[in-house]
């Protein structure tokens, strides 16, 4: 496993973080991303692997967001994910890139991180991405809104119908 070194393969024409062909997963700690490696390397993965701390997430992935999103939300998920992933980073989930070599497959990929403390893992595909692993519900923001209007509370003004008047 090495370092995770972003480039501009892992983003779109956008800048937005967009590893095709790569699931990248988040984890607890750093020994559980150890542990998900080697279950990898066990499964017969063929793939690389790279890990990203929670500093490198935060600081390399976050940052490709930028201003995507302005002045209208883009039309691809890249900018969810990337909140999502954004979250999980802030609270200290570590980061596992894995290649997805042509004769990996997703399902002995999610067999083998799961058990290992995996909580998201997410398939960049040509023009989709796959969560392969649901992140679990919390009393935190839930990423779809992070970094949204939405995200801001009860200050925006309501919307009145003309019954409400």
């Amino acid at each position: 496993m090495k370092p995770l070194i972003l480039d501009s393969t892992m983003t779109n024409m956008g800048g937005v973080f967009y590893p095709t062909g790569h699931v990248f997963s988040l984890f607890p700690d750093e020994d559980c991303v150890r542990q998900a490696a080697t279950a990898l390397q066990s499964a017969g993965h063929k793939g690389d692997t790279a890990y990203a701390s929670p500093e490198v997430i935060l600081q390399e992935i976050v940052r490709t967001l930028g201003t995507a999103d302005a002045p209208m939300p883009s039309v691809g998920a890249e900018g969810d994910m990337v909140r999502r992933i954004a979250d999980l980073a802030a609270k200290g989930y570590h980061g596992l890139l894995i290649s997805m070599a042509d004769k990996d497959n997703t399902d002995t990929l999610v067999e083998a991180i799961a058990p290992q403390g995996a909580v998201t893992a997410f398939y960049y595909r040509t023009f989709i991405i796959e969560d392969l692993i649901t992140q679990p519900v919390d009393d935190g923001p839930q990423s779809v809104v992070v970094g949204t209007h939405a995200a801001e509370g009860e200050d925006h003004p309501t919307l009145s119908t003309p019954n409400d008047r």
